[in-house]
């Protein structure tokens, strides 16, 4: 069976999809976290963001591994680094690149085969795998969702402000959107849920509710 939640940044998704899949016993696919590890290659090489080609040519050659709540680049653990705010600030370099797009998802698709999933990103359900058994859609408020980036960078040591993050989450839930290739957005048979004011576990028991109706039905 295939989970997937998609859904804005800061909603809440990695968490809550982590935290399912624990729960039902599947595997756990962030798919966020490789469009993550390729634009932090793309950094450390120091490349042209304006020359789509060689990012792609790029994504083609690394070694990406995702592993429980690891993802490794290369042999590198670069958990932690992929979420700073100098690698979510270029992730939309490889979010938009149709190529990048294509070989990741064709990755996905891999990794899914003859298992139990939930996968977790912004094109899961339209995209990676339309067929897919169980599609939600989580989000939460502007608000909501920036202050708990700013919890999340603050912890890392960041300096930064709730309206420096929501300024910035607007920005990418606008590039988001408007992307050509992927753009987020709720598939037509996504279960929507909003997260504001739940706590995670309350959050998990309510798509638990659904996979588990989507199972009986």
């Amino acid at each position: 069976m295939i989970i997937t939640i998609d859904g804005p940044a800061g909603a809440g998704k990695s968490s809550v999809a982590r935290a399912l899949a624990r729960r039902l016993n599947f595997c756990f696919l962030d798919t966020g976290a490789m469009y993550r590890a390729v634009a932090l290659a793309g950094k450390r090489k120091g490349l042209d963001w304006d020359q789509p080609h060689d990012l792609a040519n790029l994504a083609r050659q690394l070694d990406i591994f995702l592993e429980a709540d690891r993802i490794y680049l290369d042999g590198e653990d670069v958990s932690e680094e992929i979420r700073s705010s100098a690698v979510t600030a270029v992730t939309r370099y490889a979010a938009d690149n149709p190529q990048v797009r294509q070989h990741l998802v064709s990755m996905q698709r891999t990794a899914a085969t003859g298992k139990n999933i939930v996968a977790e990103g912004r094109d899961q359900g339209t995209v990676a795998f339309p067929n897919a058994e169980c599609k939600i859609f989580l989000t939460a408020s502007p608000e909501e969702r920036a202050r708990r980036r700013l919890n999340d960078l603050k912890a890392k040591g960041e300096p930064v402000t709730l309206e420096q993050v929501l300024d910035a989450q607007l920005r990418r839930d606008e590039e988001d959107s408007s992307r050509a290739v992927g753009p987020l957005t709720p598939a037509p048979d996504a279960i929507e849920v909003c997260s504001d004011g739940l706590m995670l576990d309350q959050v998990v028991d309510k798509l638990e509710k659904i996979v588990r109706q989507k199972n009986q039905s």
